[in-house]
């Protein structure tokens, strides 16, 4: 006799494998898209921070990350301490049933690691990028993964999902929603790129003696756009392949949830056309011509924003969360360099930052079930702890990465480039004869990046 349990959980083994892997491919994505946006002279710098964050964060997450989840959901629970909590934390290094889910798990905590890379680039020593590297997948991701995912303190049976619900009087607490990490990865990674670019403070020549921002361009459009779209092809792993069952036994006959799929496949496309449209429609406004750089992150954001929302909202909501995110992105990137003088060289923190809070915030209003207030609450108090925690615990990361091995390149090696000085290696051996000694380049592009639109040199 066939047992269609034995065939549902087969297949949806099959199914999360296969998802965990295409997550896994939005890794060159990020390493395209951040490497495209660097100077040339610190392209092999980027590749190699993205290298290792897989392949050190995953051993760092599989020794401790996934048990420092599971305690920290455990502890936050309404279920509180008990004697097999920590006896139970780590079983699963030696279980292989869990094997899947772990490796699930380990592709959502490498990029919200690698998110910050983007921020931080061309002037941060690698040593204090492993070490924060090391610190995100350890404990400040794991411990946001409990909170929201692991039954802790955001979850309807932990602390304060039962005191909003207590507060509204809905039975069984009120959970926080985020589907697929629009706050717990993405807007964690941009709150921390933003934290750590302002500690290590703003690249050679960025802003002019009287606080003026100066662009500095990245060496490969081309590079920038393929890391695109390798990121959005991968995001329907991160956000379809959430939904982890797609076969169920009901009534004895196998189900497939098509619908709920669909509608995740749906919204996530819509979300990240939307966003780009948004974004170069904006940027025309501003500036009188579609900007490609931001129409891209338009799309990333976009996507960002839908993520924690595609099986909750409408496929208008998709629409409408996709066009807020682009919209937002030029103007929330103007104010972290203008007025914050923070120098996010990727635009991290509008891209995962704020689009992801706007977008999981906004849930509620586009809700397929309707708004409802205690859900919108809970939304705004989870992205308050998501928020304050991912600040503080950065900001001491980094400062004990300044005290232990230093935060910064000094001004030689930053002007050398951190491919040679990091690394004894440059990516673009044809430029370095081409490079002189002031650090400028020719109109067509250097070592020290391509040149500035009206022509002059960039210095």
């Amino acid at each position: 006799m066939v047992d269609l349990n034995a065939i549902a959980s087969g297949v949806n083994s099959v199914w999360v494998l296969t998802v965990s892997f295409l997550i896994f491919f939005m890794q060159p994505g990020f390493a395209m898209l951040e490497a495209g946006q660097v100077r040339a002279k610190n392209v092999a710098n980027v590749l190699m921070k993205n290298m290792m964050d897989w392949c050190l964060g995953v051993l760092i997450y599989f020794l401790v990350g996934s048990g420092i989840a599971f305690i920290a959901g455990g502890l936050t629970s309404s279920g509180g301490f008990s004697s097999g909590l920590l006896a139970s934390a780590f079983a699963y290094v030696n279980n292989p049933d869990d094997w899947v889910n772990w490796l699930f798990g380990a592709v959502f905590a490498m990029t919200a690691a690698t998110i910050v890379s983007g921020a931080v680039a061309e002037r941060l020593k690698f040593k204090a990028y492993l070490f924060y590297s090391i610190a995100l997948t350890a404990v400040i991701y794991p411990v946001v993964q409990g909170f929201a995912w692991g039954g802790g303190l955001l979850s309807a049976g932990g602390y304060l999902g039962q005191a909003v619900g207590s507060a509204f009087g809905v039975a069984g607490g009120v959970g926080y929603m985020d589907f697929a990490g629009a706050t717990v990865v993405h807007m964690l990674g941009g709150i921390a790129g933003l934290v750590g670019a302002y500690m290590v403070g703003p690249r050679r020549g960025r802003f002019d003696k009287d606080g003026n921002s100066v662009p500095i361009p990245g060496h490969s459009l081309t590079l920038v756009m393929l890391g695109t779209f390798i990121l959005a092809f991968g995001w329907y792993g991160f956000n379809v392949g959430t939904q982890a069952s797609v076969l169920s036994v009901e009534n004895g006959a196998l189900q497939f949830a098509g619908a709920t799929l669909g509608r995740v496949a749906l919204n996530t496309t819509l979300g990240m056309g939307a966003g780009a449209v948004a974004a170069a429609l904006t940027t025309t406004y501003l500036e009188g011509k579609p900007d490609p750089l931001f129409t891209a992150n338009g799309l990333l954001a976009g996507l960002v924003a839908v993520t924690g929302a595609v099986p909750h909202v409408t496929w208008f909501g998709g629409i409408a969360l996709g066009l807020i995110a682009g919209v937002q992105v030029p103007l929330v990137y103007r104010w972290v360099v203008d007025t914050l003088k923070v120098d996010d060289v990727c635009g991290v923190f509008c891209v995962h930052g704020s689009a992801g809070a706007i977008g999981t915030w906004l849930i509620p209003v586009f809700a397929v079930s309707g708004f409802s207030l205690a859900q919108f609450t809970m939304q705004t108090l989870g992205i308050a702890v998501i928020t304050v925690w991912t600040l503080v615990t950065t900001y001491l990361i980094f400062k004990l990465a300044d005290v232990t091995v230093g935060l910064r390149v000094d001004e030689k090696e930053e002007h050398t480039g951190l491919d040679s000085s990091e690394h004894g290696i440059v990516a673009y051996p044809e430029f370095v004869e081409s490079f002189d000694e002031t650090g400028g380049g020719s109109p067509t592009g250097t070592a020290d990046g391509p040149a500035l639109a009206d022509g002059g040199e960039n210095k």
